[in-house]
């Protein structure tokens, strides 16, 4: 049986997404606002809500424990400035803490003191995509 790291992530959150896709609810702010300061436009995907989750989830998985401050810096990119060197900035928190709590009530995710862990049911959800992708690509 194979686990996340086996496969390519790109992969492997495109089919999670799917599966999440009927799982969680899209809320509605989603398709109006941007997702960082550091972009100009909201994202053009239908699918950015679920894609986005299944991204944190991997994340989650792989780097967990880990908070949303933590987070925000991976998801975030540089800004482009008119007058001076570009620099980093973070992503907006709002999208992924409510990814995060829809992630909680589905019980992939688990919160404690030392920030989001993913749970057995979480661990077996990524393992079976990740195993039956592994299983198509060979």
């Amino acid at each position: 049986m194979s686990n996340i790291l086996d496969v390519k992530a790109s992969e492997l959150v495109k089919a999670a997404s799917l599966q999440l896709k009927d799982k969680i609810k899209k809320p509605a702010y989603i398709d109006y606002v941007k997702s960082g300061a550091n972009t100009e436009r909201p994202p053009d995907s239908p699918d950015f809500w679920y894609m986005r989750s299944a991204s944190i989830l991997r994340q989650v998985y792989v780097n967990g424990p880990i908070g949303v401050s933590r987070l925000r810096v991976r998801y975030g990119s540089r800004k482009d400035h008119s007058m001076h060197r570009r620099h980093h900035v973070d992503s907006g928190g709002s999208i992924i803490r409510d990814a995060l709590q829809a992630l909680e009530t589905l019980k992939l995710v688990q919160r404690t003191k030392r920030g989001r862990i993913i749970t057995p049911q979480g661990k077996s959800f990524l393992d079976k995509i990740s195993s039956e992708l592994a299983k198509r690509s060979a």
